[in-house]
């Protein structure tokens, strides 16, 4: 079977391209499919994937400079915008008829309107990576002027109707993200894994809490910080450990240092997480969405309980409330920081609540989940 995957780039450290990387090397590997993956604005002599891709997987760069649009003003930038549009498009259906695949897959959002477009023969996936309620949203959190919030309205409308017409598949991470679909041909739920190698399990006796993931705003490390405050007073020998990177940094570190939180710590992501999961006793969550959240399973498969906000989509997919973590309402501060207190106060509780993690975790693996993909593409072929 022939493969092609599309993404914008493999140069982001985030959590798609990850993934994406370890799915295509499974398929290549274990099915012997095909494998191509297709770059559109990454430019490989200044854009290093960011994580390893096999051998078995061709990777075709279009090096597309969609870029410089954003050094324009307005309406010149509207131009550019659509002058880089009409060459992807160009570029992109011609690659992709020279591959001649069975199956294109567009990976989350931001070409899916382009993929749902290509003129081939091929079934059209697109795999996503954020709810539906969340897409191509970012625009309209800005403060922009009532014109230009109507023209991201409609344009997002446009978007989202190019998807339900034209996708063949659109696979959602979640139960709940899966019934926002509800005007696509077919929607399947099929979630991550994680082959992250486990270097040793957590004995959660350590007075240490961990949350992994990007400085951004959708990551809710702000409310995090709010939280240790609370915790900080009542705990002071307990620390907290972020690894992460992102443009929040800056406003985060200082929000830390005017709060004189001396027991809380911003790392730069590690090659070693695994490590880093196995040295603390409790992994937190406190974003404002989320696709799927693998910082959580990987942390579960590590044996730590989980705490996070009821986010859209995906902590409670992954959490067993009272059984291997709390799901706490998106929000109430309070009452994430009394539900924290209580697991560092009861190392019997953290430790039941860690060997039910684990085996929550076993649900999720490479194997169970891959299978699912195999028999999605097999259904596909036989329409």
């Amino acid at each position: 079977m022939r493969i092609v995957y599309i993404i914008d780039t493999l140069s982001s450290k985030g959590g798609a391209e990850r993934i994406i990387s370890e799915k295509m090397h499974y398929m290549a590997d274990q099915f012997n499919y095909d494998v191509s993956i297709i770059t559109c604005f990454q430019f490989p002599d200044s854009m290093p994937n960011c994580y390893p891709l096999s051998n078995l997987v061709k990777q075709i760069n279009l090096c597309i400079p969609s870029y410089k649009q954003y050094k324009c003003g307005y309406p010149e930038r509207l131009w550019m915008k659509w002058k880089y549009y009409r060459q992807l498009r160009q570029r992109l259906e011609k690659t992709v008829n020279t591959i001649k695949p069975e199956i294109v897959i567009g990976v989350g959002y931001t070409l899916a309107d382009v993929v749902c477009r290509l003129n081939c023969n091929a079934a059209k996936i697109i795999e996503s990576h954020e709810a539906r309620i969340y897409t191509k949203r970012a625009n309209l959190l800005k403060d922009h002027s009532p014109l230009k919030n109507l023209y991201y309205k409609l344009s997002r409308r446009l978007y989202l109707c190019t998807i339900e017409k034209n996708a063949d598949v659109v696979v959602t991470l979640t139960k709940e993200d899966a019934t926002n679909w509800k005007k696509v041909k077919r929607v399947e739920i099929i979630p991550n894994f994680s082959v992250l190698p486990v270097s040793k399990q957590s004995d959660v006796d350590k007075k240490r809490v961990i949350s992994v993931g990007r400085l951004a705003w959708q990551k809710g490390f702000d409310r995090l910080i709010d939280i240790w405050k609370i915790i900080s007073i009542s705990h002071p020998n307990w620390q907290l450990d972020i690894y992460g990177e992102g443009n929040q940094e800056s406003s985060l570190r200082k929000s830390i240092k005017e709060a004189n939180i001396s027991n809380i710590s911003i790392h730069p992501f590690t090659k070693d997480i695994s490590n880093e999961y196995a040295s603390s006793s409790i992994c937190v969550l406190t974003s404002r969405f989320e696709g799927f959240c693998l910082v959580l399973l990987e942390a579960m498969q590590h044996g730590l309980p989980c705490i996070s906000f009821d986010c859209p989509h995906g902590p409670k997919d992954l959490i067993d409330n009272e059984r291997c973590g709390y799901i706490i309402e998106n929000g109430n501060i309070n009452l994430f920081a009394d539900r924290l207190r209580f697991l560092m106060d009861h190392p019997e509780v953290r430790k039941q609540f860690g060997v039910a993690a684990i085996n929550k975790s076993k649900s999720y693996h490479v194997d169970t989940i891959m299978k699912q993909w195999k028999s999605l593409f097999e259904s596909l072929l036989i329409q």
